[in-house]
């Protein structure tokens, strides 16, 4: 499985800044980006990060998907709203897992992704 759309990088970079901006406008906690180019071909980077309520994960969510489309990157998919105890948004190259903190630890992505020191992963 390919991504469906594959943004140059400066595009990338920008959908990345982006996305940041918008968990840090509604108070994200913990947010690390995974570079995984190179492990995977379905996205560039994921993005984790923490809310501190089901509501705060939706809220979080929700401002991610309004801020890529006001900039013009439309998701190719929102999924565990419902339960919203783990949301994830798909924007191709950028793949946001936004989760309650328990959930976080218990599938612990970042150390997944991480394996043997390869990946760096940031704030």
């Amino acid at each position: 499985m390919s991504k469906q759309q594959d943004l140059n990088n400066e595009d990338s970079d920008r959908l990345l800044e982006i996305v940041l901006a918008a968990l840090d406008d509604m108070k994200g906690v913990d947010v690390r980006v995974i570079d995984v180019r190179g492990l995977t071909s379905i996205t560039d980077r994921m993005v984790i990060v923490s809310g501190t309520s089901t509501r705060h994960v939706k809220a979080l969510a929700d401002n991610v998907v309004l801020h890529a489309k006001q900039h013009g990157f439309k998701p190719l998919g929102v999924e565990g709203e419902n339960s919203a105890e783990w949301v994830l948004v798909d924007l191709a190259d950028v793949v946001v897992h936004i989760m309650m903190p328990e959930i976080r630890d218990f599938y612990a992505l970042e150390k997944l992704w991480s394996v043997g020191g390869r990946n760096n992963v940031s704030a």
